[in-house]
């Protein structure tokens, strides 16, 4: 493998830079948005799992 230059890494960065497309402020703010949404689901039926099992394991320890 050939080495590059740190001059011809440098303009091969930027060239890339040039190709990058960055997401509006709308669509950053829609994508957190979703994510606090999703974060906050998975959270409560997480916890609803965990809770089952627990009173399931309660339960069964209960009868031993």
């Amino acid at each position: 493998m050939a080495k590059t230059s740190p001059g011809e890494f440098m303009r091969q960065v930027q060239a890339e830079m040039r190709k990058v497309v960055w997401p509006t402020r709308q669509e950053t703010v829609t994508t957190a948005i979703f994510v606090a949404l999703m974060m906050v689901l998975l959270a409560v039926f997480f916890l609803g799992v965990d809770s089952l099992f627990g009173a399931i394991v309660r339960w069964l320890l209960s009868l031993a």
